[in-house]
This record gives C-alpha cells, sequence and structure tokens, in this order.
C-alpha cells in the first residue's frame, strides 16, 4: 500500500469510526473522496491551521455536507483547535462536531452546508468575491489577494436546481479561481441514481462555459494530482473536476451501495473494512507517522509568513490602500460612517418631503449611503429598475470588469441569496441584492441559512402588499412578511416613508447579521416627525402621534401608516385619544428594555388595532385577545392597487368603523 493510501485511509477510519460510535451519520462518501481530499489538502491547498482566518487562505468548501466527516477528519489531522475527542463527540450536543458543518462553530470550517448545492453557490460567491477584492486592490507586483476556492459536490448538489442557477452565472462571470470536485459515485439517498439522473454533467457545464476534466478516476492520486494541475492552469473559467469514485470505499460488501450512504456500517462490516484496507489499529488511533505526515501547521505558517513579507511590502507602496483592505476584512465600517450616517438622516428630516414609494426612498439612501462604503456589491435578480437597487455609483461587474460594484444576477433569485452568503463569508463586502417580496419564496433556504450563520446580508425586496396592483395574486405577497419574521436572527424592516427607510438602511448595515428591507412600489405619503420620533426609529417601534391619555393604539408598518395617521387624526378630532404607534422592524422591538417597550405599548392601554396588508395572526401579540387585526388571510385579486386595498377593507373608513366598534364593545 503506498503511503498516500494510508493517508487517505486515516481520514476514512476516522470518519467510519465517528459515525460508528454516534450510530448516526453518512459513513460513505468521505470513504470515497478520501483520495480526492488527500491529493487537495496535501498537495495544493493555502492553510494555515494556526490561523484560519488568514484572509489570503485557500477556501475549501464540503457542499454535500452530510460527509461532514470527511472536513473534521481534516481539520483534526492537518493541526487545527479540532481534538480527537471532539471527533469522538461526534453528533452529540455541543460538539465542535455537528452533523453538518456549521461556520463559527468549528475552526477552519468556511460555510454552513448541508442543504444541497448551497455550498457550491456559497463558494462561487466566495470566488467572484476573491476576483473582485483582487482587481480592487492588487497592483503591479502586489498580488496580495491570490487564492483558489475549492469546493466539493456530489449527484444530490447537482440535482438541485440552485445548481444550474450558479454554474450559468460563474460561467458568464469567468471565476478562473474556483474549482469544483464532482463526487460521481452515482449514488444517492434512495438507491442508484441511473433511473433519476441521466444528465451528461460534463457537457452540461461545458455549455456553462466551464473548463471540464471528465473521467478523472477517484482513487487514483496521480489523476487527480494532474487534473487539478490542469485546473488551476486555467485562469478565465472555472473547473469542474469529474470524479469517479466508489462509496464507502474499501467496505467489503457495502462499497458501492446505497446503504452506505446515510448509516453506521455496523461492527462486522467496520472489521472486515479494517481487513481490506490493511488498517490494523484500534477505533480513532492514528500511528504517530501519519499525525506528522498530515500535520500542516508548520506549512501552513510558512505560507503565511510569505504572505506576511509580500503584505508588508504593499503596505509601504500604498499605505491608504492598505489601510482600506485590513478595514474591510476585519469587517470594520468606516470611522465616520456614524457620524456621516446620522448626519444624513437628520437631512432628510430637516427637509421638506414628498410621497415616493420606499422602494424609490432606498435608492436615494443608496445614493447618499454608498460613496461611503465602498464595500457595498449590489445586484438584482434580473429586476434592477423596479428594484430601485442599482445608485449613482453602481458599476456593472462583469468577466471582463471584475472591479464592478454591481452583478446583474438575472432570474436566479436563489442562486443570488446563496452566492451573497459566500460573499459575506469570504470578507470584504456587505452585499445586497433585491427581487420582489413574493419571489422570497425561491430564495427562502439561501435566507434561513443566512439568518443560521449570522451573515451580513441585505435582502431588498420590493412590491411589498397587493398594492402593487394589476400583476395579480402570483406577484402579490400575503404571507411572507410575517413568515420572514418568524426565522431566527433575521432582522425584517418594513419602513413608512423615506425617513424611516434611510434609518432602516442604517441599521442593516450596523447590524452583524442578515436583514430584510421591505419596500413599496407604489408612493405612499410621508408622515410628520420631530425630534421624538426621529430619536426612536431605530427602536423599531415608536408612538408617531399621541394624546394625553390615549384610551386605544393602532400599530401599522409601512404603507399602513398612513392609514393609520388618517384615522386616528379624524378619530381624534371628534373627541377620541387614539395613540398610533409605527413598528418598521418588530424584532428590533423584541430588542428593547422592557421599561421602553411598556412605554410605547403600556399594559393599561387593551383595546388596540393592528394594520399590514398581510397575514393576520402575527399580529395577536400585540392587540391581545380584545384587539382587532385589518389584513388579510387570502390570496389578492387582479386589479389597480388602490381599488385592491379597497376591496380588501384597507381604507381609513374601514378602520375608523372597526376602531369604533372596538371602542364600543
Amino acid at each position: 500500500m503506498s503511503y498516500q493510501k494510508k493517508l487517505a485511509n486515516a481520514i476514512r477510519f476516522l470518519s467510519l469510526d465517528a459515525v460508528e460510535k454516534a450510530n448516526s451519520g453518512h459513513p460513505g462518501m468521505p470513504m470515497g473522496m478520501a483520495d480526492i481530499a488527500t491529493v487537495l489538502w496535501k498537495e495544493f491547498l493555502i492553510h494555515n491551521p494556526h490561523n484560519p482566518n488568514w484572509s489570503n487562505r485557500d477556501r475549501f468548501v464540503l457542499s454535500n455536507g452530510h460527509g461532514s466527516m470527511l472536513h473534521y477528519a481534516l481539520l483534526h489531522l492537518t493541526g487545527y483547535d479540532l481534538s480527537l475527542d471532539e471527533i469522538k463527540r461526534f453528533r452529540k450536543l455541543h460538539s465542535k462536531t455537528p452533523g453538518h458543518p456549521e461556520v463559527g462553530l468549528t475552526p477552519g470550517i468556511e460555510t454552513t452546508t448541508g442543504p444541497l448545492g448551497q455550498g457550491f453557490a456559497n463558494a462561487a460567491g466566495m470566488a467572484l468575491a476573491e476576483k473582485n477584492l483582487a482587481a480592487y486592490f492588487n497592483r503591479p507586483s502586489h498580488p496580495i489577494i491570490d487564492h483558489f476556492t475549492y469546493v466539493f459536490l456530489g449527484d444530490g448538489c447537482l440535482m438541485e436546481g440552485i445548481s444550474h442557477e450558479v454554474a450559468s452565472l460563474a460561467g458568464c462571470l469567468g471565476l478562473g479561481k474556483l474549482i469544483a470536485f464532482w463526487d460521481d459515485n452515482n449514488i444517492s439517498i434512495d438507491g442508484n441514481v441511473s433511473d433519476w439522473f441521466k444528465d451528461n454533467t460534463s457537457e452540461r457545464f461545458k455549455a456553462y462555459h466551464w473548463h471540464v476534466i471528465p473521467d478523472i478516476d477517484g482513487h487514483d492520486p496521480e489523476q487527480i494530482k494532474k487534473a487539478i494541475e490542469n485546473a488551476r492552469a486555467v485562469t478565465d473559467k472555472p473547473s469542474l473536476l469529474c470524479c469517479k469514485t466508489k462509496i464507502a470505499f474499501g467496505a467489503p460488501n457495502l462499497m458501492g451501495s446505497h446503504q452506505a450512504h446515510g448509516a453506521a456500517l455496523g461492527e462486522k462490516e467496520v472489521a472486515a473494512t479494517r481487513l481490506a484496507l490493511d488498517w490494523n489499529y484500534p477505533p480513532f488511533e492514528i500511528p504517530e507517522d501519519i499525525y506528522q505526515a498530515w500535520d500542516a501547521r508548520s506549512k501552513g505558517n510558512a505560507f503565511e509568513r510569505t504572505w506576511q513579507e509580500k503584505w508588508k511590502a504593499y503596505q509601504k507602496a500604498f499605505p491608504e490602500l492598505a489601510k482600506e483592505y485590513q478595514r474591510r476584512i476585519n469587517r470594520k465600517l468606516p470611522l465616520n460612517w456614524g457620524r456621516k450616517s446620522q448626519k444624513l438622516i437628520k437631512e432628510i428630516y430637516q427637509k421638506p418631503s414628498e410621497g415616493i414609494a420606499t422602494r424609490k426612498a432606498s435608492q436615494n439612501t443608496l445614493n447618499a449611503f454608498g460613496p461611503l462604503l465602498p464595500e457595498l456589491l449590489g445586484g438584482s435578480a434580473d429586476l434592477t429598475e423596479s428594484n430601485s437597487t442599482f445608485w449613482k455609483g453602481s458599476q456593472v461587474l462583469t468577466k471582463n470588469n471584475p472591479s464592478g460594484n454591481y452583478i446583474h444576477y438575472g432570474v436566479r433569485e436563489f442562486g443570488m441569496s446563496a452566492m451573497m452568503n459566500g460573499i459575506a463569508l469570504h470578507g470584504g463586502f456587505i452585499p445586497y441584492g433585491g427581487t420582489f417580496l413574493v419571489f422570497s419564496d425561491y430564495a427562502r433556504n439561501a435566507v434561513r441559512l443566512s439568518a443560521l450563520m449570522k451573515q451580513h446580508v441585505i435582502f431588498i425586496y420590493t412590491h411589498d402588499s397587493i398594492g402593487i396592483g394589476e400583476d395579480g395574486p402570483t406577484h402579490q405577497p400575503i404571507e411572507h412578511i410575517n413568515s420572514l419574521r418568524l426565522i431566527p436572527n433575521l432582522s425584517v424592516w418594513r419602513p413608512c416613508d423615506t425617513l424611516e427607510t434611510t434609518v432602516a438602511w442604517q441599521q442593516a448595515i450596523q447590524h452583524r447579521g442578515p436583514t430584510c428591507l421591505l419596500l413599496t412600489r407604489q408612493a405612499i405619503p410621508p408622515q410628520s416627525h420631530n425630534q421624538e420620533t426621529l430619536k426612536f426609529i431605530r427602536r423599531g417601534a415608536y408612538i408617531l402621534l399621541d394624546t394625553p391619555t390615549p384610551e386605544a393604539i393602532i400599530l401599522a408598518t409601512g404603507s399602513e401608516v398612513s392609514l393609520a395617521m388618517n384615522a386616528a387624526q379624524i378619530l381624534n378630532q371628534q373627541g377620541r385619544q387614539i395613540r398610533v404607534v409605527s413598528m418598521p422592524s418588530t424584532d428590533r422591538f423584541e430588542k428593547q428594555d422592557p421599561t421602553y417597550k411598556s412605554k410605547v405599548l403600556p399594559n393599561s392601554i387593551t383595546l388596540r388595532i393592528a394594520i399590514e396588508a398581510g397575514t393576520k395572526d402575527f399580529w395577536y401579540r400585540y392587540v391581545g385577545n380584545k384587539g382587532k387585526i385589518i389584513g388579510l388571510n387570502q390570496f389578492g385579486e387582479s386589479a389597480p392597487g388602490a381599488e385592491n386595498l379597497k376591496n380588501f377593507g384597507l381604507t381609513i373608513e374601514n378602520v375608523i368603523k372597526t376602531l369604533n366598534q372596538l371602542l364600543a364593545e
């Protein structure tokens, strides 16, 4: 047996033993891809276990994240802070080795994977980030940003539709430092895929303008090495390496079987595999010479020292660029951000306002904030004009103009969102991207992963209600606002006018996690603000209109705030005492201290109405059993926006009628 095979077997048996001890997991993929991983990590991957966050490291993504033990074994063997005890605690509560890789939990993990295809999309986003940063910061003889992104993916990743979205765009953008390894083992959970996956994958990726290397023996180190060298030499196209492998390689009775995909092999098969692969060691024991051969710490330190020398020369030659790079890669906002953004907000407050759509207010905000934030990397899923995501400083990023700051993602909502996650994970950017709110459904799982990973991504969703009108119920969001609010760690803002929109953008920039901005297509009237309301918008909810002794409260968001204000003003003129609370961000309001929350919504005022052009159930938490909700729990209609709103009771008259009924009860 070659020494290379012994190194690969260390991966196989750590993976196999961990799954066996947990009696849970996926041993087949790590056993099948161990040879590929060994060649890549031993001979090509530039990384430093002592500093997993070194900015110029190569990125390695396991898109087929169910095979997480492959990655954990590699991290443990090469010297990351991942002990053998943690390997033994695979899939156990609070371990650093969860069932699927999680960024921020395990040192060396670049992204959270498991939902198939998204790791591939993340990798494309990372490669795009590398290309854009290099175009912006590198100078002749000073290539301080120069690294590859490698991604492992399986048949399942390629079956998922997101793989088409991302591969197509990656080919258009010429992401030459993106190298994907397809684990072509013909197996998925249900069995041999030949009956349901007959794609000619090589030709498919060639059609995407990828460099494709077919028919690689995934268990032949020499073939794998030559293929990687070939792929690294191609600079104008991403590369797909089609590696024929056998799932559960080495298992005498389960090699090539779907039974090895997602379950422990069993005691007898594990023993038989040890005999078959001549691995004469008990569970979790790795010979010292194998550990020494795998140890990448000294080599990693040398990689980083070499880069540090280049970095020192760069700092000397381009001190301002160097400071800017450090700021961006360390995810720090400009020093003047707080002061200047607040100044712009005050200018908007002092300026006579006009009734415009909040999507337009968002674009105006981008025009103001954009020059302050070179890290903004925008885009839209083929709805640039409709989403108002293109600002005065936007330059389209293309294969031949990699330094641009705006991406035409095409009609690829899911791919766009997952690539934005990858861009954020790489570092150096605050990505934002737009589509219609109703199409957040297409992107939902990427939004969920963004929240799970707490990534700094801004999702712009316009056309936020039935007020969009004639496009009809297919394009009119109903359940979407509240379904987004249910996602943990996701901040959702639905502003009511220009001032709230600007504050929402400021908070999205400052929030260390994902944010959704829900914006109108139709123009809506501005609200009358004062110093008090200006101060409290950022707290998510505030008193917009008050009376000395309020007897009832109207809560509203977005375009419905004007309904609340108009109705309350009419009723107050008639002698009633109605408070209006604008609540642009419920999640931000929930983070406020109890004193502030009780000031805005006192327990003593139980007569409450909530108004929002969406599903009603969410609002019972604020109006209680005695309250009423004006919204809709049905799909919309194709009609002019004003007619639609009237048809569903979103009118001043209905608000007044409902409030009078409440007061009379």
